[in-house]
């Protein structure tokens, strides 16, 4: 008889463990946070969210971003400010496709890393989890950026309230080694249709108060403190990104200004003047050459 119970004590502790197994469980941290500076959150199909090291980070020196310096100034600025412990704020980075958004925060990732910067890789779908991030590295001596690139909602969608909570609005308060950086092409973030005009409200003195509709699709990306633009390039300082990535192949002068209406062809055939596109038409370039 004892036996028998033994046995039966021991099947349901492994079917317990087998249980335990498919569970969501609690986020843990890294065993080793030296192992990367920046890391990828990942939630499993079996609901368990995990922090996987990126080992080869693409490498992204500021001085290689040309033609935005004023955006690259606000953002390295900030950045510095949030490393050195003093107030920094959360930074929303929108506008052109292809301008040097996320090129960006990786060239300010590369250029503090070795005074603690971290950045944690978050995709939309996964910003529901983003409690629990905070909490895994909020007691770190490093400082991390909490990066979403591409970042848009639908209505509806539920990693639109966690991202507004974690901002601004939590009873929590907010944690002093984490900031939230976010790539966007909408500013507001959220779909705007003609028919949000009509919440649209007029004084008697044609004063214009926008309604409850636009002030929800607003409220989110007003949350980032930092707001900075970008926009299409013109022609010249599309070339000037052209010499730059062929210069850093080792392409001479000559031959830069020699390849300067092959890159206009490629753009027009593209409809676009982007870094994005002149970087991708430098590598075609060294390719064929």
């Amino acid at each position: 008889m004892n036996e028998k119970f033994e046995h039966l004590i021991e099947r349901a502790e492994q079917l317990i463990a087998r249980i335990e197994s498919i569970l969501p469980q609690p986020l843990q941290a890294p065993a080793d946070w030296d192992a990367a500076i920046a890391w990828r959150y990942r939630r499993r199909s079996s609901g368990h969210g995990t922090l996987e090291p990126v080992r080869h980070v693409a490498p992204m020196p500021l001085d290689a971003l040309k033609e935005i310096d004023v955006q690259k100034e606000k953002i390295e600025r900030n950045t510095r400010q949030f490393v050195e412990g003093k107030p920094a704020n959360n930074v929303l980075l929108t506008g052109a496709r292809g301008t040097g958004k996320s090129s960006l925060v990786r060239a300010c990732l590369q250029a503090y890393a070795p005074q603690g910067l971290r950045l944690i890789e978050v995709d939309k779908a996964d910003l529901t989890d983003l409690p629990d991030i905070v909490e895994v590295v909020a007691n770190r001596p490093e400082k991390f950026i909490v990066f979403s690139d591409d970042l848009s909602f639908d209505e509806g969608e539920p990693g639109y309230k966690a991202l507004k909570s974690i901002l601004d609005g939590s009873v929590a308060a907010s944690t002093p080694n984490v900031l939230i950086y976010a790539t966007s092409n909408r500013r507001h973030l959220l779909p705007e249709y003609m028919k949000d005009n009509l919440s649209y409200t007029h004084t008697d003195d044609g004063e214009v108060h926008p309604g409850e509709v636009i002030e929800e699709k607003i409220s989110l990306s007003e949350r980032f403190g930092l707001w900075v633009s970008f926009y299409p390039f013109s022609q010249a300082e599309y070339l000037a990104i052209v010499g730059q990535w062929l210069s850093s192949f080792g392409v001479d002068k000559a031959a830069i200004e020699a390849a300067r209406p092959e890159a206009l062809v490629w753009a027009l055939e593209r409809g676009s003047r982007s870094g994005r596109v002149a970087y991708q038409f430098a590598r075609d370039y060294m390719g064929r050459a």
